[in-house]
């Protein structure tokens, strides 16, 4: 099964960062969302990313052009039609995710492979309202993802072997690191990476340092390039928390409890960067 073109549903920052990476490598991408407004955001920031790279002479002026012709912007779901792969990038939200993939299981063909960039939500329960289970898979690239190389590639129970090989193929076509993981709730890296993230929030809710030193220590003696704090903040607080219900509920184990400051920080809406205020506070 060779992969030729590609749509991506979301034009945020997960979804217009695949479509540049996969540009980028030479497919043909469809980039679709609610509105004109989105997409035209979407195509904005591909246009800033790949200036950097013109700037640091990674990329010629040319070369950016073409990777920009690839992309076809799109609010229709009809434009995903006879595309070789569908990758769903929408806001981790299940009955979100669940009704875009129902559109898209509508519209396609048989043999389109279905991906979603889901962190946390259930492989084989998506893959179980597609018409095709078989051709559904996780493919989770991690953010920034013109710059992070993970992809983690999540087989529910219904994934051939068929679809998990393309998904490899095309991973390391567009210059990923490809890792194969079993459906499980947060599969490997944020199933690792989360609790920890929690568990520096319950040091800072007790007072045992500054969110400053509780990084600075991360940093130094991990040798982490962005302290747990800083990078709750960079992922987003709502995120963290839903990522940690998620497990909590799951797991039915007390290890995965959010921290009450965690919940407390969401509910006054201090969410991290997105919102200037978090962990840390940010200039706009």
């Amino acid at each position: 099964m060779k992969i030729k073109s590609i749509g991506i549903i979301g034009a945020g920052t997960m979804g217009n960062g695949i479509a540049q990476v996969c540009a980028l490598a030479g497919f043909n991408i469809v980039m679709l969302d609610i509105n004109t407004e989105s997409v035209n955001k979407g195509i904005a920031q591909i246009n800033k990313s790949l200036d950097r790279l013109v700037k640091k002479a990674l990329l010629t002026p040319g070369d950016k052009e073409l990777t920009l012709k690839r992309i076809e912007p799109s609010t229709n779901y009809a434009s995903l039609k006879g595309l070789s792969l569908v990758i769903e990038a929408a806001t981790e939200n299940k009955p979100i995710k669940e009704k875009i993939l129902k559109q898209v299981d509508e519209i396609v063909d048989k043999a389109t492979i279905i991906a979603t960039n889901t962190s946390s939500i259930s492989i084989t329960e998506l893959a179980a309202l597609n018409s095709e289970p078989k051709r559904f898979i996780g493919m989770h690239f991690f953010n920034p993802p013109a710059l992070m190389t993970l992809v983690e590639v999540i087989r529910g129970l219904q994934t051939s072997d068929e679809t998990h090989a393309a998904i490899i193929e095309l991973s390391n076509k567009i210059g990923k690191e490809p890792i194969t993981v079993k459906n499980s709730p947060g599969f490997v890296v944020n199933r690792i990476l989360l609790p920890m993230i929690n568990e520096a929030l319950f040091v800072l809710s007790e007072g045992l340092a500054s969110a400053e030193d509780i990084d600075a220590g991360m940093r130094l003696g991990c040798n982490q390039p962005i302290g747990p704090l800083a990078l709750a903040d960079l992922i987003g607080l709502d995120t963290c928390l839903a990522i940690m219900d998620v497990y909590f509920n799951s797991f039915n184990d007390s290890k995965y409890r959010p921290c009450p400051l965690l919940r407390e920080m969401v509910a006054a809406g201090y969410l991290g960067r997105k919102t200037g205020q978090g962990i840390f506070k940010y200039e706009n």
